[in-house]
């Protein structure tokens, strides 16, 4: 393949594609996340713990982390586009049902179906990335894509917040079903077909073959690692803090909670700075350098007083979304061939760390409060500092 038959930076393809992924992104995490801002509600209205709540999250992203492994797998034989545009129709459908849910296992079901469904998109969506596009370009088009899925949960938690003041949670979940379907749509229309994808036959020891040697890859040993430590630690704070806040002394509202996800513009820029970065200086430095500023805000956030959570809410998104930008870029990097199923793993790290430390910081939170909690998050930050420094 000459230079040319790659997705360059400022061409009509690159726009068309990275608006494409945007949308994707958007629409993934819109769907995701969107139930974050409503655990207390879920809570009161299906009369359970708080930590039970987090279940309506955790079990999307157990789902998710789980499907990842098969959908990554299934996209080396059935290419790229044709697995993530299937995958957003299914999850979009299921999120219209979630809406119509009144019995809690069921909108427990729904939900975990829900996070198999989307497991179609994330690392297939970064495989294709690393493939199609002029290995110049890509580190701003990684970037991009992370700016995509940050829009997302912003707007998933921001619009639930507002829409189940208006009208419950049901229309909360009801309208970011079809929001998300608006985005696929787009996503289906303007991304370009693969160009360097090449079909391998559906083979498991093949299949086990690339896992194994993925796990054998000390470098990505490590990402995987930092992503299961990065997601779960940013999931547990977000998971948490409406409850923190919507309690005295604080007393926030849904809808003034669900501001508080607008921290998330942050993240959409910190994401596409990083790539940038990453050009200059390399990795390692601002991967680095973004693990401390996460670190900072989760000490910020000891602060009892509003603004100072909300500066502490804000670095932690700088700091998150940057790192796993960098983090997620290098996973193609580094893996050589298999890219999907190399993305499929670190992924399936990061929602294992959502669902396993976002339920488990619950505990925390019950039996012993905020200081704790955000104790054990510092704890997890500075391990994810120690191990990125081995890259």
């Amino acid at each position: 393949m000459t230079t040319s038959d790659f997705i360059v930076r400022g061409s009509r393809e690159y726009t068309k594609a990275t608006l494409a992924l945007f949308c994707g992104g958007f629409a993934t995490f819109a769907l995701l996340y969107c139930v974050q801002p409503l655990l207390p509600q879920l809570a009161e209205f299906f009369a359970v713990s708080s930590a039970s709540s987090s279940l309506a999250l955790s079990l999307t992203t157990f789902g998710l982390a789980g499907g990842l492994l098969v959908s990554g797998a299934l996209s080396e034989s059935w290419g790229r586009k044709p697995v993530m545009a299937t995958a957003l129709v299914l999850a979009c459908l299921l999120g219209l049902a979630t809406a119509l849910a009144t019995d809690w296992h069921l909108l427990l079901v729904l939900r975990a179906l829900l996070g198999i469904a989307l497991s179609g998109l994330p690392a297939l969506a970064m495989a294709y990335i690393g493939e199609e596009f002029d290995p110049a370009s890509l580190p701003v088009a990684m970037g991009l894509y992370i700016g995509g899925t940050a829009l997302g949960g912003l707007l998933g938690r921001l619009l639930t917040g507002v829409l189940s003041d208006l009208g419950g949670w049901p229309l909360a979940l009801g309208g970011i079903a079809t929001l998300g379907l608006l985005a696929c749509l787009l996503f289906i229309w303007l991304l370009p077909p693969s160009r360097h994808f090449v079909a391998q036959p559906l083979s498991l020891p093949g299949l086990l073959g690339n896992f194994c040697q993925h796990l054998g890859n000390t470098d990505l040993r490590v990402l995987f690692f930092l992503s299961f430590l990065l997601m779960g630690s940013f999931v547990a704070l977000f998971n948490y803090i409406g409850f923190y806040l919507s309690a005295e002394p604080f007393g926030l509202s849904g809808t003034l909670i669900g501001f508080l996800f607008l921290v998330y513009l942050f993240g959409i820029w910190s994401s596409n700075t990083a790539g940038k970065l990453v050009s200059r200086r390399g990795a390692r430095p601002v991967l680095l350098g973004a693990l401390t500023v996460m670190l900072t805000g989760a000490l910020v956030c000891l602060l009892s007083w509003l603004a100072a959570i909300i500066v502490g809410l804000t670095l932690f998104t700088i700091g998150f979304f940057a790192a796993h930008a960098v983090a997620s870029g290098l996973v193609g990097q580094r893996a050589g061939g298999a890219r999907a199923q190399a993305s499929a793993l670190y992924l399936c790290a990061y929602y294992l760390g959502s669902s396993v430390l976002g339920y488990a910081m619950g505990w925390v939170w019950q039996h012993w409060g905020w200081q704790p909690l955000i104790g054990c998050l510092a704890t997890a930050l500075l391990l994810a500092i120690v191990r990125s420094r081995q890259l």
